[in-house]
Protein backbone atom coordinates (compact mmCIF):
# COMPACT_ATOMS: atom_id res chain seq x y z
CA UNK A 1 0.00 0.00 0.00
CA UNK A 2 1.70 3.27 -1.32
CA UNK A 3 1.75 6.21 1.25
CA UNK A 4 -1.30 8.96 -0.33
CA UNK A 5 0.72 11.33 -2.18
CA UNK A 6 0.30 14.82 -0.54
CA UNK A 7 -0.01 16.83 -3.67
CA UNK A 8 -2.98 14.42 -4.83
CA UNK A 9 -6.10 16.70 -4.96
CA UNK A 10 -4.56 19.26 -2.22
CA UNK A 11 -3.99 21.86 -5.27
CA UNK A 12 -2.79 24.78 -3.10
CA UNK A 13 -5.62 26.64 -4.91
CA UNK A 14 -7.70 24.10 -2.92
CA UNK A 15 -8.19 26.93 -0.50
CA UNK A 16 -10.62 28.24 -2.32
CA UNK A 17 -13.15 25.23 -2.36
CA UNK A 18 -15.51 26.32 0.11
CA UNK A 19 -19.15 28.79 0.24
CA UNK A 20 -17.93 31.97 -0.25
CA UNK A 21 -19.64 33.66 2.90
CA UNK A 22 -16.50 31.47 4.76
CA UNK A 23 -14.28 34.48 3.31
CA UNK A 24 -16.85 37.26 3.50
CA UNK A 25 -16.92 36.75 7.12
CA UNK A 26 -13.15 35.44 7.44
CA UNK A 27 -12.40 39.33 6.11
CA UNK A 28 -14.96 40.76 8.43
CA UNK A 29 -13.26 39.28 11.46
CA UNK A 30 -9.89 40.76 9.99
CA UNK A 31 -11.64 44.05 9.62
CA UNK A 32 -12.46 44.11 12.94
CA UNK A 33 -9.48 42.82 14.75
CA UNK A 34 -7.19 45.68 12.68
CA UNK A 35 -10.30 48.47 13.82
CA UNK A 36 -10.03 47.30 17.11
CA UNK A 37 -6.56 46.38 17.94
CA UNK A 38 -6.97 42.39 18.29
CA UNK A 39 -4.54 39.71 17.90
CA UNK A 40 -5.16 36.76 16.48
CA UNK A 41 -4.37 34.98 19.66
CA UNK A 42 -7.05 37.01 21.45
CA UNK A 43 -9.85 35.38 18.69
CA UNK A 44 -9.57 31.92 19.39
CA UNK A 45 -12.87 29.66 18.21
CA UNK A 46 -13.53 26.38 18.69
CA UNK A 47 -15.93 24.02 16.74
CA UNK A 48 -17.04 21.00 16.19
CA UNK A 49 -17.50 18.57 13.38
CA UNK A 50 -20.69 16.26 14.24
CA UNK A 51 -23.34 14.42 12.67
CA UNK A 52 -27.25 15.19 13.64
CA UNK A 53 -28.74 12.25 12.53
CA UNK A 54 -28.55 8.87 11.25
CA UNK A 55 -28.97 8.69 7.22
CA UNK A 56 -32.17 6.39 6.58
CA UNK A 57 -31.63 2.86 7.93
CA UNK A 58 -28.78 3.41 9.62
CA UNK A 59 -27.78 2.17 13.19
CA UNK A 60 -24.14 3.32 13.35
CA UNK A 61 -22.03 5.35 11.14
CA UNK A 62 -18.09 4.80 10.08
CA UNK A 63 -15.38 7.93 10.13
CA UNK A 64 -13.89 8.10 6.90
CA UNK A 65 -11.95 11.70 5.37
CA UNK A 66 -9.30 12.25 7.58
CA UNK A 67 -6.98 12.19 5.59
CA UNK A 68 -7.60 14.70 2.92
CA UNK A 69 -8.78 16.82 6.06
CA UNK A 70 -5.63 16.59 7.23
CA UNK A 71 -3.51 16.89 4.23
CA UNK A 72 -5.48 20.03 3.23
CA UNK A 73 -4.79 21.75 6.83
CA UNK A 74 -0.96 21.19 6.08
CA UNK A 75 -1.07 22.51 2.59
CA UNK A 76 -4.07 25.07 1.38
CA UNK A 77 -2.47 28.44 0.39
CA UNK A 78 -3.45 31.73 -0.77
CA UNK A 79 -1.67 32.17 -3.88
CA UNK A 80 -1.19 35.02 -5.99
CA UNK A 81 -3.87 34.23 -8.33
CA UNK A 82 -6.34 33.51 -5.80
CA UNK A 83 -5.55 36.62 -3.58
CA UNK A 84 -6.01 38.91 -6.95
CA UNK A 85 -9.56 37.28 -8.04
CA UNK A 86 -10.40 37.73 -3.98
CA UNK A 87 -9.31 41.70 -3.88
CA UNK A 88 -11.15 41.99 -7.58
CA UNK A 89 -14.47 41.34 -5.77
CA UNK A 90 -16.74 44.12 -5.31
CA UNK A 91 -18.15 43.30 -2.05
CA UNK A 92 -14.22 43.46 -0.48
CA UNK A 93 -13.73 47.13 -1.58
CA UNK A 94 -13.93 48.26 2.00
CA UNK A 95 -11.30 45.28 3.20
CA UNK A 96 -7.85 47.59 3.96
CA UNK A 97 -5.28 46.97 1.85
CA UNK A 98 -3.48 44.95 4.45
CA UNK A 99 -5.33 41.83 4.33
CA UNK A 100 -4.62 41.38 0.69
CA UNK A 101 -1.02 42.65 1.03
CA UNK A 102 0.21 41.00 3.89
CA UNK A 103 -2.52 39.03 6.03
CA UNK A 104 -2.89 36.49 2.75
CA UNK A 105 0.74 36.10 1.62
CA UNK A 106 1.52 34.54 4.31
CA UNK A 107 -1.35 32.86 5.45
CA UNK A 108 -1.16 28.95 6.80
CA UNK A 109 -3.79 27.32 9.30
CA UNK A 110 -2.44 27.64 12.63
CA UNK A 111 -4.81 25.18 13.92
CA UNK A 112 -4.99 22.85 16.51
CA UNK A 113 -7.09 19.41 15.71
CA UNK A 114 -8.51 17.06 17.88
CA UNK A 115 -10.11 13.55 15.96
CA UNK A 116 -11.49 10.31 16.67
CA UNK A 117 -9.58 7.44 14.12
CA UNK A 118 -10.31 7.00 10.97
CA UNK A 119 -12.48 3.72 10.82
CA UNK A 120 -13.95 4.11 14.01
CA UNK A 121 -17.76 3.78 14.21
CA UNK A 122 -19.73 6.83 15.95
CA UNK A 123 -23.24 8.22 16.51
CA UNK A 124 -25.77 11.35 15.86
CA UNK A 125 -24.44 14.40 18.37
CA UNK A 126 -20.82 13.24 18.83
CA UNK A 127 -17.81 15.52 17.96
CA UNK A 128 -16.05 13.36 15.25
CA UNK A 129 -13.26 16.33 15.24
CA UNK A 130 -12.70 19.61 16.87
CA UNK A 131 -10.93 22.37 15.81
CA UNK A 132 -9.49 25.50 17.35
CA UNK A 133 -7.42 28.68 16.66
CA UNK A 134 -8.10 31.78 15.17
CA UNK A 135 -10.99 32.85 14.54
CA UNK A 136 -10.37 33.13 10.97
CA UNK A 137 -8.58 30.22 10.93
CA UNK A 138 -11.04 27.84 11.98
CA UNK A 139 -14.09 29.53 10.10
CA UNK A 140 -12.88 28.99 6.74
CA UNK A 141 -12.43 25.39 7.31
CA UNK A 142 -15.89 24.30 7.28
CA UNK A 143 -16.87 23.93 3.79
CA UNK A 144 -13.98 22.08 2.96
CA UNK A 145 -13.83 19.79 5.88
CA UNK A 146 -17.48 19.10 5.62
CA UNK A 147 -17.00 18.08 2.21
CA UNK A 148 -14.51 15.47 2.24
CA UNK A 149 -15.93 14.00 5.66
CA UNK A 150 -19.30 14.09 4.69
CA UNK A 151 -19.06 11.96 1.62
CA UNK A 152 -16.44 9.58 2.50
CA UNK A 153 -18.52 8.63 5.87
CA UNK A 154 -21.48 8.11 4.22
CA UNK A 155 -19.73 5.73 1.73
CA UNK A 156 -17.63 3.76 4.20
CA UNK A 157 -21.35 3.62 6.48
CA UNK A 158 -22.64 1.92 3.25
CA UNK A 159 -19.84 -0.12 2.47
CA UNK A 160 -19.58 -1.58 6.02
CA UNK A 161 -23.69 -2.64 5.81
CA UNK A 162 -22.54 -4.79 2.98
CA UNK A 163 -19.20 -5.80 4.55
CA UNK A 164 -21.61 -7.06 7.51
CA UNK A 165 -23.63 -8.79 4.71
CA UNK A 166 -20.69 -10.41 3.30
CA UNK A 167 -17.67 -10.70 5.42
CA UNK A 168 -16.55 -14.02 3.65
CA UNK A 169 -16.87 -12.61 0.10
CA UNK A 170 -14.88 -10.84 -2.02
CA UNK A 171 -16.11 -7.40 -2.51
CA UNK A 172 -15.00 -4.54 -4.85
CA UNK A 173 -16.08 -1.07 -5.24
CA UNK A 174 -17.45 -1.05 -8.86
CA UNK A 175 -19.17 2.86 -8.87
CA UNK A 176 -16.93 5.42 -10.59
CA UNK A 177 -18.90 5.47 -13.80
CA UNK A 178 -22.01 6.73 -11.76
CA UNK A 179 -20.24 8.63 -8.76
CA UNK A 180 -20.89 12.57 -8.98
CA UNK A 181 -17.48 13.15 -10.40
CA UNK A 182 -14.22 11.66 -11.05
CA UNK A 183 -12.86 12.58 -7.66
CA UNK A 184 -15.64 11.31 -6.15
CA UNK A 185 -15.38 8.05 -7.53
CA UNK A 186 -11.80 8.21 -5.91
CA UNK A 187 -12.89 8.98 -2.65
CA UNK A 188 -16.01 6.03 -2.60
CA UNK A 189 -12.96 3.72 -3.56
CA UNK A 190 -11.15 4.59 -0.33
CA UNK A 191 -13.76 4.92 1.93
CA UNK A 192 -15.08 1.58 0.77
CA UNK A 193 -11.68 0.07 1.11
CA UNK A 194 -11.75 1.60 4.80
CA UNK A 195 -14.88 -0.65 5.57
CA UNK A 196 -13.38 -3.59 4.22
CA UNK A 197 -13.54 -3.80 0.52
CA UNK A 198 -10.66 -5.78 -1.17
CA UNK A 199 -10.33 -3.56 -4.28
CA UNK A 200 -11.69 -0.81 -6.62
CA UNK A 201 -12.27 -0.53 -10.74
CA UNK A 202 -11.04 3.02 -10.20
CA UNK A 203 -7.33 2.83 -11.47
CA UNK A 204 -6.44 6.43 -9.78
CA UNK A 205 -7.31 4.65 -6.31
CA UNK A 206 -4.81 2.55 -7.47
CA UNK A 207 -1.86 4.94 -8.58
CA UNK A 208 -2.42 7.03 -5.76
CA UNK A 209 -3.51 5.41 -2.86
CA UNK A 210 -2.45 1.79 -3.68
CA UNK A 211 -6.02 0.12 -3.62
CA UNK A 212 -5.62 -2.70 -6.40
CA UNK A 213 -7.79 -1.96 -9.42
CA UNK A 214 -9.00 -4.81 -11.20
CA UNK A 215 -12.00 -5.52 -14.09
CA UNK A 216 -12.92 -8.36 -16.12
CA UNK A 217 -14.36 -6.91 -19.98
CA UNK A 218 -17.61 -4.68 -21.32
CA UNK A 219 -20.26 -6.55 -23.28
CA UNK A 220 -18.56 -4.27 -26.16
CA UNK A 221 -15.13 -6.20 -25.97
CA UNK A 222 -17.47 -9.40 -26.82
CA UNK A 223 -19.62 -7.74 -29.48
CA UNK A 224 -16.38 -6.84 -31.39
CA UNK A 225 -16.33 -10.50 -32.49
CA UNK A 226 -18.43 -12.25 -34.58
CA UNK A 227 -18.20 -15.00 -32.38
CA UNK A 228 -18.07 -15.10 -28.36
CA UNK A 229 -15.79 -18.27 -28.11
CA UNK A 230 -12.95 -15.58 -30.31
CA UNK A 231 -13.45 -12.70 -26.97
CA UNK A 232 -12.58 -15.24 -25.02
CA UNK A 233 -9.78 -16.31 -26.99
CA UNK A 234 -8.10 -13.22 -27.33
CA UNK A 235 -8.53 -12.06 -23.65
CA UNK A 236 -6.78 -15.63 -22.69
CA UNK A 237 -4.23 -15.17 -24.79
CA UNK A 238 -3.04 -12.29 -23.63
CA UNK A 239 -3.94 -12.22 -19.89
CA UNK A 240 -4.19 -16.24 -19.16
CA UNK A 241 -4.68 -17.14 -15.68
CA UNK A 242 -6.10 -13.58 -14.51
CA UNK A 243 -8.61 -13.91 -17.18
CA UNK A 244 -12.39 -12.87 -15.85
CA UNK A 245 -14.87 -13.77 -18.62
CA UNK A 246 -18.26 -11.82 -19.16
CA UNK A 247 -20.66 -14.57 -20.07
CA UNK A 248 -23.62 -12.99 -20.28
CA UNK A 249 -23.52 -10.88 -23.47
CA UNK A 250 -26.13 -13.32 -25.19
CA UNK A 251 -26.92 -16.59 -23.20
CA UNK A 252 -25.30 -16.76 -19.30
CA UNK A 253 -25.31 -20.36 -19.69
CA UNK A 254 -23.84 -20.48 -23.19
CA UNK A 255 -21.46 -18.48 -22.26
CA UNK A 256 -20.21 -20.28 -19.29
CA UNK A 257 -20.51 -23.75 -21.12
CA UNK A 258 -17.64 -21.77 -23.39
CA UNK A 259 -15.49 -20.53 -20.56
CA UNK A 260 -15.18 -24.23 -19.61
CA UNK A 261 -12.76 -24.76 -22.21
CA UNK A 262 -10.15 -23.14 -20.28
CA UNK A 263 -10.41 -25.46 -17.54
CA UNK A 264 -9.04 -23.95 -14.05
CA UNK A 265 -6.67 -21.95 -15.71
CA UNK A 266 -8.96 -18.88 -15.61
CA UNK A 267 -9.98 -16.87 -12.67
CA UNK A 268 -13.60 -16.71 -13.09
CA UNK A 269 -16.77 -15.57 -14.86
CA UNK A 270 -18.99 -12.45 -14.55
CA UNK A 271 -22.77 -12.36 -15.03
CA UNK A 272 -24.15 -8.81 -14.99
CA UNK A 273 -27.47 -9.23 -15.67
CA UNK A 274 -31.26 -11.13 -15.07
CA UNK A 275 -31.64 -13.23 -12.19
CA UNK A 276 -28.12 -13.18 -10.69
CA UNK A 277 -29.38 -16.32 -8.14
CA UNK A 278 -30.58 -18.37 -10.67
CA UNK A 279 -27.96 -17.74 -13.18
CA UNK A 280 -25.41 -18.12 -10.56
CA UNK A 281 -26.23 -21.73 -9.74
CA UNK A 282 -26.56 -22.88 -13.17
CA UNK A 283 -23.08 -21.75 -14.27
CA UNK A 284 -21.75 -23.02 -10.88
CA UNK A 285 -23.48 -26.49 -12.20
CA UNK A 286 -22.04 -25.78 -15.59
CA UNK A 287 -18.44 -25.03 -14.45
CA UNK A 288 -18.74 -28.12 -12.08
CA UNK A 289 -19.39 -30.42 -14.41
CA UNK A 290 -16.81 -29.28 -16.59
CA UNK A 291 -13.83 -29.74 -13.93
CA UNK A 292 -13.85 -25.60 -13.28
CA UNK A 293 -15.04 -26.04 -9.86
CA UNK A 294 -11.84 -23.24 -8.98
CA UNK A 295 -13.02 -21.25 -11.49
CA UNK A 296 -15.08 -18.20 -9.60
CA UNK A 297 -18.30 -16.53 -10.44
CA UNK A 298 -18.71 -12.70 -10.02
CA UNK A 299 -21.48 -10.81 -10.31
CA UNK A 300 -22.43 -7.18 -10.62
CA UNK A 301 -25.58 -5.44 -12.07
CA UNK A 302 -26.90 -2.49 -9.52
CA UNK A 303 -26.57 -4.45 -6.30
CA UNK A 304 -26.66 -3.20 -2.93
CA UNK A 305 -27.07 -4.67 0.89
CA UNK A 306 -30.39 -5.76 0.83
CA UNK A 307 -29.99 -7.55 -2.90
CA UNK A 308 -26.75 -9.49 -1.51
CA UNK A 309 -28.59 -10.18 1.80
CA UNK A 310 -30.98 -12.00 -0.93
CA UNK A 311 -28.37 -13.99 -2.95
CA UNK A 312 -26.70 -15.20 0.22
CA UNK A 313 -29.79 -16.40 1.94
CA UNK A 314 -30.98 -18.59 -1.35
CA UNK A 315 -27.57 -19.90 -1.53
CA UNK A 316 -26.30 -18.41 -4.80
CA UNK A 317 -22.89 -19.55 -5.60
CA UNK A 318 -21.05 -16.38 -6.37
CA UNK A 319 -17.87 -15.64 -4.67
CA UNK A 320 -17.53 -11.86 -5.54
CA UNK A 321 -19.68 -8.92 -5.90
CA UNK A 322 -18.67 -6.06 -7.78
CA UNK A 323 -21.23 -3.33 -5.92
CA UNK A 324 -21.06 0.02 -8.18
CA UNK A 325 -24.02 2.93 -8.28
CA UNK A 326 -25.96 1.84 -5.27
CA UNK A 327 -22.26 2.22 -3.23
CA UNK A 328 -20.76 5.20 -4.79
CA UNK A 329 -23.61 7.24 -4.42
CA UNK A 330 -25.35 5.62 -1.55
CA UNK A 331 -28.34 5.85 -3.03
CA UNK A 332 -30.65 4.89 -0.66
CA UNK A 333 -29.73 8.07 1.06
CA UNK A 334 -27.18 9.84 -0.56
CA UNK A 335 -26.72 12.76 1.57
CA UNK A 336 -25.46 13.05 5.39
CA UNK A 337 -26.27 15.65 7.71
CA UNK A 338 -22.69 16.31 9.60
CA UNK A 339 -22.62 20.12 10.64
CA UNK A 340 -19.55 22.86 12.08
CA UNK A 341 -20.57 24.54 14.97
CA UNK A 342 -19.08 27.22 17.33
CA UNK A 343 -18.93 25.66 20.88
CA UNK A 344 -16.46 27.78 21.97
CA UNK A 345 -14.88 31.58 21.51
CA UNK A 346 -12.53 32.85 24.25
CA UNK A 347 -12.75 30.18 26.59
CA UNK A 348 -16.66 31.21 26.26
CA UNK A 349 -19.41 28.27 26.02
CA UNK A 350 -21.50 28.86 22.70
CA UNK A 351 -25.02 27.08 22.32
CA UNK A 352 -26.98 27.35 18.81
CA UNK A 353 -30.99 27.04 19.97
CA UNK A 354 -33.21 27.15 16.73
CA UNK A 355 -36.34 25.25 16.97
CA UNK A 356 -34.95 21.16 17.49
CA UNK A 357 -31.54 21.73 16.31
CA UNK A 358 -29.77 22.50 19.89
CA UNK A 359 -26.10 22.15 19.82
CA UNK A 360 -24.43 21.24 22.99
CA UNK A 361 -21.63 24.04 23.80
CA UNK A 362 -18.34 24.00 25.12
CA UNK A 363 -15.16 21.65 24.27
CA UNK A 364 -16.66 18.23 24.91
CA UNK A 365 -15.01 14.67 24.21
CA UNK A 366 -16.62 11.24 23.82
CA UNK A 367 -15.91 8.29 25.97
CA UNK A 368 -16.85 5.14 25.00
CA UNK A 369 -17.48 2.31 27.72
CA UNK A 370 -17.34 -1.33 26.77
CA UNK A 371 -18.69 -4.54 28.52
CA UNK A 372 -17.28 -7.08 30.40
CA UNK A 373 -16.92 -9.18 26.82
CA UNK A 374 -15.50 -6.19 25.38
CA UNK A 375 -18.79 -5.38 23.15
CA UNK A 376 -19.67 -1.82 22.42
CA UNK A 377 -22.12 -0.75 25.87
CA UNK A 378 -22.66 3.11 25.55
CA UNK A 379 -20.81 6.77 24.51
CA UNK A 380 -20.81 9.57 27.16
CA UNK A 381 -20.87 12.95 25.65
CA UNK A 382 -19.25 15.40 28.88
CA UNK A 383 -17.35 18.35 28.67
CA UNK A 384 -13.54 17.99 27.94
CA UNK A 385 -12.58 19.05 31.34
CA UNK A 386 -14.82 16.23 33.13
CA UNK A 387 -12.77 13.19 34.44
CA UNK A 388 -13.44 10.09 32.17
CA UNK A 389 -15.02 7.69 33.63
CA UNK A 390 -13.40 4.33 34.86
CA UNK A 391 -12.97 1.81 32.61
CA UNK A 392 -13.39 4.11 29.09
CA UNK A 393 -12.08 4.67 26.10
CA UNK A 394 -11.62 8.38 25.05
CA UNK A 395 -12.22 8.86 21.55
CA UNK A 396 -11.57 12.47 20.65
CA UNK A 397 -7.53 12.52 20.76
CA UNK A 398 -4.91 15.53 19.41
CA UNK A 399 -3.50 15.30 16.15
CA UNK A 400 -2.67 18.44 15.00
CA UNK A 401 -0.86 21.59 16.91
CA UNK A 402 0.12 24.89 15.73
CA UNK A 403 -1.07 24.22 12.49
CA UNK A 404 1.91 21.01 12.52
CA UNK A 405 1.19 17.13 12.58
CA UNK A 406 1.75 15.79 16.15
CA UNK A 407 0.28 12.43 15.43
CA UNK A 408 1.20 10.63 12.19
CA UNK A 409 -0.84 9.76 9.78
CA UNK A 410 -1.46 5.76 9.69
CA UNK A 411 -1.54 4.08 6.24
CA UNK A 412 -4.93 2.87 4.53
CA UNK A 413 -4.28 -1.04 4.58
CA UNK A 414 -3.68 -0.17 9.01
CA UNK A 415 -7.02 2.20 8.73
CA UNK A 416 -8.81 -0.69 7.23
CA UNK A 417 -7.11 -2.65 9.77
CA UNK A 418 -8.29 -0.96 12.60
CA UNK A 419 -11.88 -1.07 11.19
CA UNK A 420 -12.12 -4.64 10.63
CA UNK A 421 -10.83 -5.33 13.87
CA UNK A 422 -12.83 -2.64 16.11
CA UNK A 423 -16.68 -3.32 14.52
CA UNK A 424 -16.41 -6.29 15.98
CA UNK A 425 -17.16 -4.76 19.05
CA UNK A 426 -20.22 -3.59 17.96
CA UNK A 427 -22.95 -5.44 18.53
CA UNK A 428 -24.95 -7.25 16.02
CA UNK A 429 -28.40 -5.46 16.75
CA UNK A 430 -26.77 -2.75 15.07
CA UNK A 431 -25.54 -3.94 12.07
CA UNK A 432 -29.32 -4.82 11.16
CA UNK A 433 -30.32 -3.46 7.93
CA UNK A 434 -33.45 -1.69 8.88
CA UNK A 435 -33.40 1.36 11.67
CA UNK A 436 -34.09 -0.23 15.07
CA UNK A 437 -33.64 3.04 17.20
CA UNK A 438 -31.23 1.35 19.89
CA UNK A 439 -28.31 4.12 20.48
CA UNK A 440 -29.10 6.65 22.79
CA UNK A 441 -26.44 9.53 23.60
CA UNK A 442 -25.91 9.82 27.04
CA UNK A 443 -24.75 13.34 28.56
CA UNK A 444 -22.99 14.23 31.21
CA UNK A 445 -24.62 16.16 34.18
CA UNK A 446 -22.18 19.14 33.88
CA UNK A 447 -22.79 19.11 30.35
CA UNK A 448 -26.77 19.03 30.79
CA UNK A 449 -26.20 22.20 33.36
CA UNK A 450 -24.40 24.19 30.78
CA UNK A 451 -26.64 23.42 28.22
CA UNK A 452 -30.05 24.49 30.38
CA UNK A 453 -28.02 27.51 31.72
CA UNK A 454 -27.00 28.89 28.22
CA UNK A 455 -30.64 28.15 26.78
CA UNK A 456 -31.83 30.20 29.83
CA UNK A 457 -29.52 33.07 28.68
CA UNK A 458 -30.32 33.16 25.26
CA UNK A 459 -34.29 32.43 25.28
Amino acid sequence: MNDMNSGFVNDLNMILATDFYQLTMGAAYYQYNLENNITEENDIATFELFIRKFPENRNYLIFAGLEQAIQYLLNARFTERTIKFLREKEVFKKIDPSFFDEYLPNFKFNLDVWTMREGNFFFPNEPILRVQGPMFHAQIVETYLLNVINFQSLIASKASRIKNIAPNKVLLEFGTRRSHSPLAGVYAARASYIAGFNGSSNVVADLELGINSSGTMAHSFVQKFDDELDSFDLYYKIYGKNSIFLIDTYDTEKGAQKSCKYGNTIWGVRIDSGDLIDHAKKVRKILDDNGCEKVLIVASSDLNEYKIKEIIDKNAPIDVFGVGTELATSRDDPTIAGVYKLIEYNGEPKIKISEEKVTYPGIKQVHRIYDRNGMFKEDILSLAYEPAPSNSETLLIPIMKDGELITKLPKLDDIQKFYLDNIKKLPKTYKKLEEVDIFELKISEKLRHLTDSLKLKYT
